[in-house]
């Protein structure tokens, strides 16, 4: 142990004794340079050292071990070093020769498992929430005698699922059903409604909380926290997008809870969002974060892969999501100039037509489902008529936020247009929570599938839906109600919306130890990040991300490779991630204990 070594700070004793030979080198260093080639020459030496097999170690640690030892490397090359423009190294260096270095205790936590992982003492094989189970040796037992205690032992591990399962109740729960019965009545009341009108697309269209007037009804309606209340009011006072459906607004608990945290996070803003929001301004063309207006060759298209497109006929939502991509251009729901003029919209249509390259259209916004029967069937039609557009999705969070908006005649119009051999139609909605989904957003779904039309579930993964097994739960849900998982985006890297943002090592430990205990049915989505003008990288994809830098705050930075280096030479994107210290003291603060998610600092 390290612990009487002179001059070592007390903060990095845990860090150092975890590899005290690269404590060493660096402390016998007398200049970065030379710190860096005993660096490297050591880390090679160690790993050559488990090629040759003269230490033995498992095969499990020995994966995790490789992948440290290739991220120490990137971190301390002076390539990347320039990219980052910092030095992970030489604050190392600071600290094992001076006693310490001005960074926080992220970046010692990151350096304490990374020196853990390139020792093959990676502390991540099984799980903390399944140490509790016995594994067995199934060593020298064969046949039925193995079987059954391997059954037996897979019993044990299902239940120690179900107990993180039934955490994160759904719509479907009958209790919950019956307060959200007695919610409704309420909020009818208040805005003199009937229960007929409630089932109405147009009355919750009508009655959406989204100005000071509906504010002081919202107030007396649910029970805010100070910052809830203080975050509507000032959003609303400086045009900041706002907005809840009266059925969204039944979803909530009457007082706050962890059961209606993400639903309430979903549509209410923190104040530090709001506050980023004003200090922008009106112009706020610098959050287009995908730069769509770079990769829009005409009003209304965007383009960024060689056979799909996006149409966004209408530019608003019946309420506004917090995390909106679009939050530079959507100021409220409805918002005026919202629905697209008549000649953009055949500008946007015949630009399709021209654009025979394109295979498959997404029709999205704002959400289209807003539009008039008339004008959906009317964009339809004109999609239909070009053979060779053969898939045409509808993007839409209707489903879960005015669900009486899928109507039987609007289904009608899309099974219209669903020709099978010749053109398909899809809906991609987007579904955060177990806690969304109700009987009305399941009907709505069913009117949909029984259109003929498959349903798929883009869930963006945020703090609020991130906890331990969380989002294996809405998986779970939205199969039984005939939705299929699709994509599970990692948040993008907006100032303004860093209280949602995840450390990217967790969408990967949840894919890995939570999702792979699901049926495979149950864990269809591909994690993904949406890197900024180019399109979508998968996660699990090694060749597409890697980490380059720990900056002195904790926070790792990646290299994306975007998927277009196969067409053309592109820059990488550098990403600046959320600090996986600073998540996990979020969690804690959350009433989660940070132990269950020890493994997370070996996903890179």
């Amino acid at each position: 142990m390290l612990s009487n070594v002179e001059e070592m700070n007390s903060r990095w004793e845990n860090c150092w004794n975890s590899d005290p030979a690269i404590y060493m080198l660096l402390k016998r260093s007398n200049t970065i340079d030379e710190a860096r080639e005993k660096l490297i020459h050591y880390l090679e030496g160690l790993e050559w050292a488990y090629r040759r097999d003269m230490t033995q170690i498992a095969s499990w640690d020995y994966i995790i071990l490789k992948e440290a030892v290739r991220c120490m490397k990137n971190i301390v090359s002076p390539r990347n070093e320039r990219l980052a423009l910092c030095s992970s190294l030489e604050h190392l260096w600071m600290a094992a020769t001076k006693g310490d270095t001005e960074v926080d205790n992220g970046f010692i936590q990151e350096f304490y498992h990374l020196f853990h992982a390139i020792n093959g003492n990676a502390e991540i094989y099984p799980p903390l929430f399944l140490d509790k189970l016995t594994i067995p040796n199934f060593e020298g037992i064969f046949g039925h005698e193995a079987s059954v205690k391997r059954s037996n032992y897979l019993d044990e591990l299902a239940k120690s699922m179900n107990t993180h399962l039934i955490k994160y109740p759904s719509g479907f729960n009958k209790k919950i059903i019956q307060e959200r019965i007695q919610h409704k009545f309420k909020i009818l009341d208040a805005l003199g409604g009937s229960e007929e009108e409630w089932m109405d697309w147009r009355w919750q269209f009508k009655h959406v909380f989204k100005d000071l007037d509906s504010f002081s009804v919202l107030k007396e309606l649910i029970e805010l926290t100070s910052e809830e209340d203080s975050a509507i009011q000032l959003a609303l006072e400086n045009n900041i997008p706002f907005g809840i459906t009266p059925h969204y607004l039944h979803l909530m608990d009457e007082r706050p809870s962890s059961k209606d945290l993400c639903v309430r996070r979903q549509v209410i803003p923190p104040v530090s969002y709001v506050k980023k929001m004003i200090d922008i301004g009106e112009d706020r063309s610098s959050l287009d974060f995908m730069r769509e207006s770079d990769t829009s060759p005409v009003r209304l298209v965007t383009r960024r892969y060689p056979k799909v497109a996006i149409i966004k006929p209408y530019d608003s939502c019946p309420q506004i999501c917090v995390y909106c991509q679009r939050n530079w251009e959507i100021t409220s729901p409805f918002m005026p100039g919202a629905m697209a003029s008549n000649e953009s919209l055949n500008k946007a249509l015949d630009w399709f037509k021209e654009h025979q390259e394109i295979m498959d259209v997404l029709v999205t916004g704002g959400d289209p489902l807003v539009m008039s029967n008339d004008r959906i069937e009317y964009i339809l039609d004109h999609l239909s008529q070009m053979q060779h557009i053969r898939s045409i999705r509808i993007a839409t969070r209707i489903p879960i936020t005015v669900p009486m908006r899928i109507t039987k005649e609007l289904c009608k119009i899309f099974a219209k247009y669903q020709e099978i051999g010749k053109r398909y139609l899809s809906m991609v909605i987007h579904v955060e929570h177990p806690y969304e989904i109700t009987y009305h957003m399941a009907e709505a779904i069913k009117k949909v599938k029984q259109s003929e039309l498959d349903v798929y579930n883009q869930q963006v993964f945020t703090f609020y839906n991130s906890k331990r097994f969380e989002t294996a739960v809405l998986r779970l849900k939205l199969k039984e109600i005939g939705i299929d998982p699709y994509y599970s985006f990692n948040m993008k890297g907006k100032d303004e919306i860093i209280d949602y943002s995840v450390p990217m090592a967790r969408i990967l430990q949840e894919r890995k130890e939570e999702a792979r205990l699901l049926p495979g049915i149950f864990r269809g989505d591909e994690p993904v990040f949406n890197v900024p003008f180019l399109g979508k990288n998968h996660l699990r994809a090694w060749q597409d991300h890697e980490l380059i830098s720990i900056l002195p705050d904790g926070r790792r930075m990646y290299s994306f490779h975007p998927w277009e280096k196969n067409l053309a030479k592109v820059k990488p994107y550098l990403y600046t991630d959320v600090s996986i210290q600073s998540y996990l003291e979020k969690l804690r603060k959350g009433g989660e204990d940070p132990s269950d998610y020890r493994s997370i600092w070996y996903y890179y």
